[in-house]
Parts: C-alpha cells; sequence; structure tokens
C-alpha cells in the first residue's frame, strides 16, 4: 500500500521562487492521488496568496490553505501538523526545488523502519551561483563522507532543519509538534531535540534538492541571513542549547572550518571558487555572533 504524504509549505512573501517549488512537488514520481498539500501564508504582502489560490484551484480538495499573521514559523507549521492527513509531513520551503524522486526515497526509508521519525535528502550545487554554493558545499561534503549529516570536522551529528526533511506525522504529534514560543530560528532544531529524546530515529537519504536560500547570491544577504540566524538562536538559546555550540559558531572557528572544508570540497565538486570557503564561512560567523549579541542586547535590555 502506498502511504498518503502531506506536503506542508509556510511561506511569507515568497511569489519569486513558490511556483517553482509547488511544480517540482507536482512533478513528484510518486501517486497524485497519496499527496496533499497544505499551504499556510504568514503574512505575505505580494502575490504570493494569488499563486496559493491558483494551486488551490488547481489541487481542488488535495489542497488546504490557512492564513495567519506574522506569528512566527513554529505556530505557521503547527497548522500543517494538526491539519494534515497524511501519515508523513514533507515540509517544503519556497525557495526549495525537489528532483522528481523524492518524495518517493523519503517514503521509503519511512516505511522500512517503523522507529524512524525523521529522513531529509542532500542538497543539489546550483550552476552558476558562487555564494550559493559556497553555503551548500559543507553540506554536500558531510554526506559523502558519513552519508548522513555528520560534521566532517567535529564527527558530530548534525540535525536537519525542516526544509525539505519528512517527518512521521505520529510522532510529531506525540511530542506536541513546534514550539510557537520560539519565534527566531530554531524552532526546528528543539523538535528534533525533543523526537530524538522520545526515542524516534533521524535516517538520512541520497535524495536530492536544490535550497536556493531565498535566491542567495550577495554578500549583504548571506550577512543579513546569518545575522537572523544569530539573533533568532539567542532567543532560543535554552531551549536548543544541544543544537549548536557558541564556540563553534566564533568567526575564527567559522575560518577554520572553512580550511577545513575546502580541500574535500574541491575533490567532490571540482569547482576553484571551493578556495573562497575560509572568508566565506568567517564573514557569516561574523554576522552570527552580531546577531546573537544583539539579541542578548534586546532581551537584555
Amino acid at each position: 500500500m502506498t502511504p498518503f504524504l502531506t506536503v506542508g509549505i509556510c511561506v511569507r512573501n515568497g511569489e519569486t521562487l513558490l511556483s517553482e517549488a509547488i511544480e517540482s512537488v507536482l512533478r513528484q514520481e510518486y501517486p497524485k492521488e497519496k499527496l496533499q498539500i497544505i499551504f499556510v501564508d504568514d503574512g505575505s504582502q505580494d502575490n504570493t496568496p494569488k499563486i496559493i489560490r491558483k494551486y488551490t484551484a488547481l489541487l481542488g480538495q488535495r489542497a488546504k490553505t490557512f492564513k495567519t499573521s506574522c506569528q512566527g514559523l513554529g505556530h505557521a507549521r503547527n497548522y500543517i501538523v494538526n491539519n494534515a492527513d497524511g501519515e508523513y509531513i514533507l515540509f517544503v520551503d519556497a525557495d526549495e526545488i525537489l528532483t522528481p524522486n523524492y518524495i518517493k526515497a523519503q517514503v521509503e526509508v519511512m516505511q522500512k523502519n517503523p522507529q524512524v521519525g525523521i529522513t531529509a535528502g542532500v542538497f543539489k550545487i546550483v550552476p552558476g551561483n558562487l555564494m550559493l554554493n559556497l553555503e551548500i558545499a559543507p553540506h554536500i561534503v558531510n554526506q559523502k563522507n558519513f552519508g548522513k549529516p555528520k560534521s566532517f570536522i567535529w564527527k558530530t551529528d548534525k540535525l536537519v532543519g525542516t526544509g525539505g526533511t519528512t517527518f512521521r506525522t505520529s510522532a510529531v504529534r506525540q511530542v506536541h509538534g513546534f514550539d510557537e514560543n520560539i519565534k527566531g530560528a530554531g524552532e526546528d532544531t528543539d523538535l528534533i531535540l525533543r523526537m530524538r529524546k522520545a526515542g524516534w530515529l533521524l535516517e538520512p537519504n541520497a535524495a536530492e534538492l536544490f535550497e536556493l536560500h531565498s535566491g542567495l547570491s550577495r554578500p549583504s544577504e548571506l550577512w543579513q541571513k546569518y545575522y537572523w540566524y544569530g539573533y533568532g538562536c539567542q532567543k532560543s538559546f535554552q531551549q536548543t542549547c544541544g543544537g549548536f555550540s557558541f564556540l563553534r559558531m566564533s568567526p575564527m572557528a567559522g575560518v577554520v572550518s572553512g580550511i577545513f572544508y575546502l580541500f574535500p570540497a574541491y575533490r567532490f565538486l571540482r569547482q576553484k571558487q571551493m578556495f573562497l570557503l575560509p572568508l566565506h564561512f568567517g564573514f557569516k560567523h561574523v554576522a552570527w555572533m552580531f546577531g546573537f549579541m544583539w539579541g542578548q542586547h534586546k532581551n537584555g535590555s
């Protein structure tokens, strides 16, 4: 029996990339009648609602739509958790494109082992985007070295994010879904830590997806991304302290990480741009640190 799967798409102001993400879901090598898409529009001010209405009309009863008002990803994703009809939930961000066999691979991993509560594929290089490829190269190195999300440097397991990750619906509900009090980054790490504590396994798979990081292509966008991460991680520090290391996010640790990653990245990808990884890592760790410190200042004031 082919299990029913829910694709959850939470989006705010995603008009540029959203249609391509949805189309990649519709192109899946998986029975269409076994797929459901739930959209949550978290206060978009662009043409995102129009795009959602278009695909909701196309999908008919296989689609559900909810609107929230900038209440955070945890809140938005809980709409999907609470309303999913699927045995599994695959979260797809508006800036992600799935390869055609992606969903099939996720389901196969889940079906083989009932103790697996979380599975995710691996990122794929995007031709012609230097900044984006520097960002995803370490993920590819980790996967190719260990066959799972594990740090090439620290040899410790790395937690996956929510985008492109499939969850066993009953497992997420068992731990009461996402913590809606976490408003910045970290709500996904918190959920996965609680699921693992409850005994659920995280099992990777080799299916590929394109992670476009909202079209990341300029240093200013990289700064903004990691400044927001640092600010969000500070706000959720107590809940997710097992999910990241403050020391390893220091700028010096970033440069050292980039040095360690550049040689295997070049070996796997054969791109000279990989020698910029130390600069790339150092830059984004500085942004993260400034965001973290600003979070401390705001929360202490």
